[in-house]
């Protein structure tokens, strides 16, 4: 282990305890207000933050594991993702059934505070330097985060605007492909990495 990987173990623990910390009050935020707003997108955003949560506890573990343990870590992370992008769609399909009444101003209010901490999530994690397959995790996932925030705030104003909920289904819908890109993306990260692995073992061995 080189001595700038011994000074980065330290900062990304770090960093990952202030975006784990900073997403459990946030997605305490998105599920209260979702629940108040009876938006489909606050809440799928309440729910991705939680996966995120769960997902940096994992990240913080591998740290202090080898290489094969963060592999499985960063796997465990994209199949939760794409698990979390499924209750979304079948929360948005419900809505869209038997209808809802999603509360504009709440939508936009809760979209702004978010979006401020997901930014600071999203800068904190990209200051790191040699980000292992769990910290790029943890960067794709706050850069999923940030867009969707974006897309809440249009959502609540299109809702105020025509008295309609289809805004607040389409961003719920869109937060559930964003999480299944991101989602994708971790897992051919972490094969890419297992496969690399698996290369380095086999030349050593021919060694």
């Amino acid at each position: 282990m080189t001595a700038a990987t011994d000074r980065q173990a330290p900062d990304g623990r770090r960093t990952l305890w202030i975006v784990l910390l900073l997403n459990v009050a946030i997605a305490a935020g998105f599920f209260g207000t979702g629940l108040f707003a009876d938006s489909s997108a606050l809440i799928a955003n309440g729910v991705d933050n939680l996966s995120d949560t769960a997902v940096y506890a994992l990240s913080l573990i591998a740290l202090t594991h080898g290489q094969t343990w963060k592999t499985r870590a960063a796997t465990a992370s994209g199949v939760m993702l794409l698990i979390f992008a499924g209750g979304i769609l079948i929360d948005v399909g419900r809505r869209y059934i038997q209808g809802s009444a999603p509360i504009g101003p709440t939508m936009m209010v809760m979209s702004a505070i978010a979006g401020v901490v997901n930014y600071i999530c999203l800068r904190l994690l990209q200051r790191l330097k040699q980000k292992d397959v769990n910290l790029r995790a943890a960067t794709t996932f706050s850069f999923n985060d940030f867009i969707s925030n974006g897309g809440i705030l249009v959502a609540g104003v299109l809702v105020l605007w025509l008295g309609s909920n289809w805004p607040d289904l389409l961003v719920g819908l869109a937060t559930a492909i964003i999480a299944i890109k991101g989602g994708i993306e971790i897992l051919r990260d972490a094969r890419a990495e297992t496969k690399s692995d698996e290369g380095k073992t086999s030349t050593g061995s021919g060694a």
